[in-house]
C-alpha cells in the first residue's frame, strides 16, 4: 500500500480493525470490533507499540503509561495483508528515523472469528545498540468509545490461580481501580489503572495471564491472554483520553529486571498475545470465542477429537508409590471401567523408598518396584493386553541434586545467576537453549516412547527457581528464562514432529503453568490436584475459560467411603472436560462401582460433541464458595449442562440459558440415571429452574429444543 494512505481497513466478516495515520505519520488503531460498527474516528487511540530503552524512556509528554517512550516516534512505513488458509494476517511497518529502530507489528485472525493475535518484531537498523526495557506484545486503546458513561458501566474480569484453588475468577467496576478524577492534573504519569503481573518460572502463579473487560449494560465484552509459558508477563487495563485500554507484554526491566541489548542489524520478537471481542451476551461471549481462538491457533492432534478416558493411578489412589503388585490389578479395574489409557504417575522410578525429590533425572524404571525379568514393561505390557495405552510421568525440566545427572551434564546446561548454578528444594533446572540438556531429554523421550512404546507422557513442574538464569555474559536473568521458555517450546514441538500420536499432559503441581503457550502444543491441562470433591467443582466449572472443554483434565477419583452422591458429584465434575479417572476403584462397593462405570459410559457417549462445543454459565463465573455452581456447553443443535449442589444451599436454583429463551426444550437427565432431581423450563425468560433434593449433588442433562425459536 502507498505510503500516503491516511486510513486504511483490515478484516474480515467477524472482525474489523480501523487505522489512521496521523499528519506526523504515527499510526493508530482507531477500531476494533464487527464489521459496520460506529465510525472509527470518534474512537481515541494509541501507538501500536510501546518500547521503552535506556535513555529511551517514557516522558511528561504522553498523558497515559501507553503511548509514550520510543512506540511513539515509530513512523509508518507500509503494510500488506495476506492470507494464509483460514488466516487473515496484516503486517505494518515501523520506522523511527532517529534512531533506527524499526518494527514489525503483525497481526493475525482466524476466518469468522472475533479474534486479534498480535506479536511485534524489532530491529535495530541505527548504529548504536539500543538496551530494550520493555516492548509490548499487543495495545488497544480503543476498547470503549471516549464517554465517561461508558466506563462507568465497565466492570474489569481476572483469575486469581493458586496450586489447590486455581481458575478463581473475580469481578470489580472499572472505576474502583481508575476513579473519575476533576481538575487540571487527571492521570498523570505513575498511574498504574488495574494491572496483572506473573513472575518466576509458574506462568500462572497467583494468576492467570488473562483478563476481559465487559459492559454490564450492553453485553459488549473483550477477553485477552498472554500467550507465554514463563512468569514474564504483565497486562494493564486503564483509561487513556476518556475510554478503556488495554496492554499486554512479556517481561519488562521494571517489573522483572527484563533488558535486552539490540545491536545493530539484530531483533527481539515478543511474546504472543490475543485479544477476542464480543458484540453482546457478556463474558460468556468473549469466552466462547476465545474458545473457537485457541481451537483454530493449536497444533492440530486427533486427540482433540477423540478424547479418550485417561486412568491414572495418582489422586486419591496410589499417590507416588506404585509396584507391579499394586498396579496389576487396578490395570484391570480401569479396563472394566472403561478407560483408555493408563497412566503410571509419580515414583516409577524411585528404588529409594519414597527419596527420589532430590535423585530425579535419569529416569529408570526401580528394580524394587518392578521385579521381575521383565521389571516395568510387565506392567506395560498388561496395559496394552487390556486394550489401553500405557502412559508415565516426567518433569523433564529438573535434575535432582543428588542425581548421577547432576554431574555428568556440564554446568552450562542449568540454570545459573552470578555464575553459580541454582538449586531450589533440592533441585537444580535445565537450561533448554543449551544442546547438552535438550539431548538428555530427547534420548529419554526416544527410550520411553520410542523403545518402550509409552502412548502418553504426563509433563509436571514442580519448582519455581525464581527469577531465570544469567547464564550468558551480561544476560538478565529475566531475558534468560524467555530464552529457556522458548527453547522449552521448541523441543516440545521437536518430540510431536518426532511422534505425532503421541499424547502429552501439561501440569505443573496442578494449574501453575495453566498458560496457552502449552495449551497450544500440548493435548490436556492438569487443572488442579485439589482432592476435595466438593472444592473441584468450581475448578472444574471455571476450566472452560482458560482451555478448551476438550483439554480440561479433571480428577475424577471416588473414594471407597463415599456417599453415592458423593461418587456421583465427583464424576460429574469432569463430565464437562477430559476424565482422569482414578481412585481405589477394587474397593468399591457395587452402587459406587456401577456410578463410575456409568459416568465413563455417559461421556463417550457425548464427546464427540464435546470438541465442538463453546461454554457458558447459567448462574455466572463461579464463586468459590458459591452453594449453586452450573456450567453448559452449546452445540448447534445441542446444550449440555452440568449442576452442582453444595451444602448449605436451597434445593432449587434458576439457571439462565438465554440461548434457548422463546423455545420449547426437553431436559433429558444423562447421570446419574438414579438422581431425583427435576427440572421446571420457562420459555418466557430463559430459565431452567433445577431441584436437586440432597446435597452434595450433582446431575448433568442433555438439552435440545422441541419447537424452533420464534424469539
Amino acid at each position: 500500500m502507498e505510503n500516503e494512505q491516511r486510513s486504511f481497513r483490515w478484516g474480515h466478516e467477524a472482525l474489523r480493525l480501523d487505522f489512521v495515520v496521523g499528519d506526523d505519520r504515527s499510526p493508530r488503531l482507531t477500531h476494533l470490533g464487527l464489521p459496520g460498527e460506529m465510525d472509527s474516528a470518534a474512537r481515541p487511540s494509541l501507538p501500536l507499540v510501546e518500547v521503552t530503552a535506556a535513555g529511551h524512556g517514557r516522558d511528561w509528554s504522553g498523558s497515559r503509561l501507553v503511548g509514550t517512550g520510543l512506540g511513539a516516534r515509530l513512523r509508518h512505513r507500509a503494510h500488506h495483508a495476506t492470507r494464509d488458509g483460514d488466516w487473515h494476517t496484516l503486517t505494518v511497518h515501523l520506522h523511527d528515523p532517529e534512531t533506527g529502530l524499526a518494527a514489525e507489528v503483525v497481526y493475525r485472525s482466524p476466518d469468522g472469528v472475533p479474534a486479534l493475535r498480535s506479536e511485534v518484531t524489532l530491529r535495530n537498523e541505527g548504529q548504536a545498540t539500543l538496551h530494550l526495557e520493555s516492548v509490548s506484545s499487543l495495545v488497544v486503546g480503543c476498547l470503549t468509545p471516549p464517554d465517561p458513561a461508558a466506563l462507568d458501566a465497565a466492570d474489569v474480569l481476572w483469575a486469581e490461580n493458586d496450586w489447590l484453588a486455581e481458575c478463581r475468577w473475580q469481578r470489580r467496576p472499572m472505576r474502583r481501580s481508575t476513579p473519575a478524577l476533576s481538575g487540571r492534573v487527571t492521570y498523570g504519569h505513575g498511574k498504574a489503572g488495574f494491572a496483572l503481573t506473573g513472575q518466576g518460572t509458574w506462568s500462572t502463579c497467583g494468576h492467570l495471564p488473562m483478563g476481559a473487560l465487559t459492559d454490564r449494560h450492553s453485553g459488549r465484552s473483550w477477553a485477552w491472554q498472554i500467550e507465554h509459558n514463563g512468569g514474564g508477563w504483565r497486562w494493564e487495563c486503564q483509561e487513556h483520553e476518556q475510554a478503556a485500554y488495554v496492554a499486554l507484554f512479556g517481561p519488562t526491566d521494571t517489573h522483572h529486571g527484563w533488558r535486552q541489548p539490540l545491536e545493530p542489524g539484530a531483533a527481539f520478537r515478543t511474546v504472543p498475545a490475543s485479544l477476542v471481542y464480543a458484540a453482546d451476551g457478556g463474558p460468556d461471549a468473549a469466552f466462547g470465542a476465545l474458545t473457537r481462538y485457541r481451537r483454530a491457533q493449536r497444533r492440530p492432534h486427533t486427540d482433540h477429537q477423540r478424547l479418550p478416558v485417561i486412568f491414572n493411578d495418582y489422586m486419591n489412589c496410589l499417590m507416588g508409590d506404585p509396584t507391579t503388585d499394586r498396579l496389576l490389578p487396578l490395570i484391570d479395574a480401569a479396563a472394566d471401567a472403561g478407560a483408555e489409557y493408563f497412566v503410571i504417575d509419580a515414583g516409577w522410578y524411585d528404588d529409594d523408598d519414597g527419596g527420589w525429590w532430590s535423585t530425579v533425572g535419569a529416569w529408570e524404571p526401580a528394580a524394587s518396584r518392578f521385579p521381575g525379568e521383565k521389571g516395568i514393561h510387565e506392567v506395560l505390557d498388561r496395559i496394552r493386553e487390556r486394550g489401553m495405552v500405557p502412559g508415565l510421568w516426567l518433569e523433564p525440566e529438573v535434575i535432582g541434586v543428588h542425581s548421577p545427572m547432576a554431574k555428568t551434564l556440564p554446568d552450562e546446561a542449568f540454570f545459573r545467576r552470578d555464575g553459580v548454578r541454582v538449586a531450589e528444594v533440592g533441585r537444580h533446572h535445565l537450561d533448554l537453549r543449551h544442546p547438552a540438556a535438550r539431548a538428555h531429554l530427547d534420548r529419554v523421550v526416544d527410550r520411553l516412547v520410542g523403545e518402550w512404546g509409552v502412548g502418553y507422557l504426563k509433563l509436571d513442574h514442580n519448582i519455581d527457581p525464581g527469577s531465570g538464569t544469567s547464564a550468558h555474559p551480561g544476560e538478565t536473568p529475566a531475558a534468560g528464562l524467555l530464552g529457556h521458555n522458548r527453547a522449552h517450546l521448541d523441543w516440545l514441538d521437536g518430540i510431536l514432529d518426532r511422534y505425532p500420536h503421541l499424547v502429552v499432559e501439561n501440569c505443573s503441581s496442578g494449574g501453575m503453568r495453566w498458560d496457552h503457550a502449552l495449551l497450544s502444543r500440548l493435548q490436556l491441562q492438569s487443572t488442579s490436584d485439589q482432592q476435595n470433591l466438593q472444592l473441584y467443582a468450581p475448578i472444574a466449572a471455571s476450566a472452560p475459560t482458560a482451555v478448551t472443554p476438550e483439554q480440561g483434565a479433571v480428577w475424577a477419583y471416588p473414594l471407597p467411603e463415599d456417599s453415592p452422591d458423593e461418587v456421583a458429584f465427583t464424576m460429574a465434575n469432569a463430565l464437562l472436560g477430559r476424565i482422569h479417572l482414578s481412585g481405589h476403584l477394587l474397593e468399591l462397593g457395587p452402587e459406587a462401582r456401577a456410578l463410575v462405570h456409568e459416568a465413563v459410559a455417559v461421556y463417550k457417549a457425548v464427546r464427540a460433541d464435546l470438541p465442538r462445543a463453546v461454554p457458558s454459565w447459567p448462574l455466572g463465573l463461579p464463586d468459590w464458595d458459591a452453594p449453586w455452581i452450573a456450567l453448559a456447553l452449546h452445540t448447534p443443535a445441542t446444550t449440555y449442562l452440568t449442576a452442582w449442589r453444595r451444602p448449605g444451599a436451597d434445593p432449587s436454583a434458576a439457571l439462565h440459558l438465554p440461548h434457548l429463551r422463546g423455545s420449547g426444550l426437553r431436559a433429558d437427565l444423562l447421570y446419574p440415571s438414579t438422581s431425583q432431581a427435576a427440572t421446571t423450563w420457562n420459555p418466557d425468560t430463559g430459565d431452567l429452574a433445577v431441584t436437586l433434593p440432597t446435597a452434595p449433588s450433582a446431575v448433568m442433562f442433555r438439552i435440545t429444543r422441541t419447537e424452533p425459536d420464534t424469539s
